[in-house]
């Protein structure tokens, strides 16, 4: 399919995802920049990447307009989404991706590499709870070689300030109002749109069949959030040399581990 559809097609989905994921979280594109920042910090402006549960390839497309030089692989299970990366990158030799599971043990065996300099995952893990969490931190550990990184940023709340959670909660759910006035999309309006569009009606049923259908109240999930901490503690427990957050807002934080 991805070989019929143009390339505007695929270039408007990947927009369209991008507004979608903003109206949850409007600082996206700052710790995209944290992420990319500590990557050239620590490993250089030529990384070799694994963008993590990477979607429709949002950290790879940042990675490879800021660094010509780097190669990414984006691994996901999500059919529909892989699907828009791969018509989204079809004429960019540095990035190919791979369909996994990171929760089957041999995930990472389906890598055409076998060591990473960097990790990269924004909003993808929390859907994983506590224990499949660390065997996946411990994976990982295995994955990213010697002096590499690893950034996760995600759901990461902090309980010790309820008033506080509840302002930003009241504040942002204003603003989410406001935006879907003036036709913003949020999660199962984006994916009904996905629905119809006959190059994604398949796959986006493959997708509802593998992870629920978020036109589903319920259906997709519970998500699990442990505060930036608990993941600092688990990627040290993993195997990573180093661990601690390196941006945060009230809700989320980037923790980095180092090899």
């Amino acid at each position: 399919m991805t070989d019929t559809v143009t390339t505007s097609h695929w270039r408007a989905w990947q927009e369209s995802w991008d507004r979608q994921q903003e109206w949850y979280l409007p600082d996206r594109e700052e710790r995209f920049r944290v992420m990319l920042d500590a990557v050239e910090a620590v490993v250089g402006p030529e990384p070799r990447v694994l963008d993590l549960a990477c979607g429709t390839g949002s950290i790879s497309d940042r990675l490879l307009r800021r660094f010509p030089g780097a190669v990414s692989t984006g691994v996901d299970l999500d059919p529909a989404l892989l699907t828009i990366a791969r018509g989204y990158f079809a004429d960019e030799p540095r990035i190919g991706f791979v369909t996994a599971d990171l929760r089957d043990p041999d995930w990472t065996a389906k890598l055409p590499h076998r060591t990473y300099d960097a990790v990269l995952t924004a909003t993808a893990l929390h859907w994983l709870p506590a224990e499949e969490l660390r065997v996946l931190y411990g994976r990982l550990a295995e994955v990213v070689r010697d002096g590499g990184l690893f950034v996760n940023a995600d759901h990461m709340p902090d309980d010790s300030t309820p008033r506080l959670n509840a302002a930003e909660r009241a504040y942002r759910h204003a603003r989410q109002r406001r935006a879907r006035e003036e036709g913003a999309l949020d999660w199962a309006d984006w994916w009904r749109s996905v629905t119809e569009d006959p190059a994604l009606a398949d796959v986006a049923a493959e997708r509802f069949a593998i992870l629920g259908n978020p036109l589903v109240p319920g259906d997709h999930g519970d998500d699990k959030t442990y505060p930036a901490a608990w993941h600092a503690e688990a990627l040290r427990e993993a195997g990573f040399a180093e661990a601690r957050p390196v941006w945060c807002s009230v809700t989320d934080a980037a923790v980095l581990a180092l090899k």
